[in-house]
């Protein structure tokens, strides 16, 4: 980060759009009134919705208010230089990113986001990685419910093998147990904007095809597909492919890849959703499966829309984690979450990521959660987030 000082700690871009907005409320619900909180900011085209924005989620009149354009460039970079964290929600990132993103490596700004577009990503690690380095910005991807819940439980996960064994699991399994919540127009127009862009461009499906697509150098054994439905017998359940597997793998290896493979360099891992024993459950995987070509039917939700607030609320996720571990043992850890997954919840784990950063002490580059932050991040989910990381056995 840079050694100027900022106007503010955390500035929300994009505070108008549907989880920009639950960003905002969050932090202002939760940190407005603190005098250890952080000083924020809401960000975004038209001062007249963010004014009406304000107001709508209770933010006292005195939050300061910042105009920035995705498409002029100026605007962002005089925004990145008034404050020290950028959390962003304004997606598709492929569409709308880039000049963010430059921005903030230039300025030495840290940035978060709830990108779950690999190539895009792929792309900002080849472009800038050398830049954010020498600037100290720590752009850091996928900060939602893709990819945080699977990317601190396998590292928690780790922790507790080499904690019981002295070494790493070499094969994790994620297992999506129980999950309540829906799909967005923004997390649409994001898989859209990716399978368009991947069919006039073969390396793009290189890239997706490859649990290794954001570890640029380094490839590692072959992984599991997980497109398979699969009878799990020590689980007693069928399991199935789960729509968020092909981003949450890829951040899985990177934070792997960052951090000097702890996990080792043969590490394998994959994640399915599980769903019910006998012929009940092998016909519910095999109907998912189906449902995966397609993910979110003939009339897909609009950037904007999302779940109402009782939906997001009522809204769970429970993920196990299965470590084989080196003395031939099994190892259960869980992450748990309350409210709708992709909203309720990654609104605060995007917010809790910000607050994070703020006091985070690695250099520059461009990272992960699990790799810039790790447990400390762990423990303000569980302190702040209603997450709970936990050994099962």
């Amino acid at each position: 980060m840079a050694d100027e000082p900022r106007e503010f700690d955390i500035i929300v871009y994009g505070a108008t759009g549907y989880t920009g907005r639950l960003v905002a409320e969050y932090l202002s619900n939760h940190y407005g009134d603190r005098a250890d909180g952080p000083k924020w900011a809401m960000a975004g085209r038209s001062l007249d919705k963010l004014e009406s924005v304000r107001d709508e989620i209770g933010a006292p009149a005195s939050t300061p208010l910042v105009v920035a354009d995705a498409d002029d460039p100026a605007s962002l970079e005089a925004m990145c230089r008034r404050t020290k964290v950028v959390l962003t929600t304004v997606g598709p990132y492929q569409l709308y990113g880039d000049a963010l993103v430059e921005a903030c490596v230039k300025t030495g700004t840290d940035y978060a986001d709830l990108c779950g577009e690999p190539a895009w990503m792929r792309e900002q690690i080849d472009k800038h990685e050398d830049a954010a380095k020498e600037s100290g910005a720590r752009i850091c991807f996928s900060s939602g419910f893709d990819s945080i819940p699977f990317d601190l439980g396998v590292l928690m996960t780790q922790k507790e093998a080499r904690k019981r064994t002295g070494k790493p699991s070499p094969r994790i399994r994620g297992r999506v147990r129980a999950m309540k919540g829906t799909f967005s127009g923004g997390t649409a127009a994001s898989l859209t904007a990716t399978m368009k862009a991947a069919a006039t461009n073969p390396r793009i499906i290189k890239i997706l095809r490859s649990s290794f697509g954001l570890t640029p150098g380094f490839n590692g054994p072959d992984q599991p597909s997980g497109m398979i439905p699969t009878y799990e017998k020590d689980l007693g359940k069928w399991a199935a492919p789960f729509v968020m597997a092909p981003i949450n793998t890829k951040n899985v290896h990177r934070t792997n890849f960052l951090l000097g493979h702890p996990y080792g360099d043969d590490f394998v891992y994959d994640e399915m959703m599980l769903t019910s024993p006998g012929d009940a459950g092998k016909a519910a995987a095999n109907a998912v499966a189906e449902m995966m070509k397609n993910p979110f039917g003939a009339k897909p939700p609009k950037p904007g829309e999302g779940p109402t607030k009782e939906q997001r609320e009522n809204g769970y996720y429970d993920v196990l984690f299965v470590a084989d571990l080196p003395d031939g043992e099994t190892l259960h850890y869980s992450v748990k979450g309350k409210y709708d997954p992709g909203y309720g919840s990654t609104s605060r784990m995007l917010a809790e990521t910000g607050i994070a950063l703020l006091s985070c002490d690695k250099p520059g580059g461009i990272g992960t959660p699990g790799s810039f932050l790790g447990e400390a991040l762990v423990d303000r989910l569980q302190e702040h987030a209603e997450l709970t990381f936990t050994a099962e056995n």
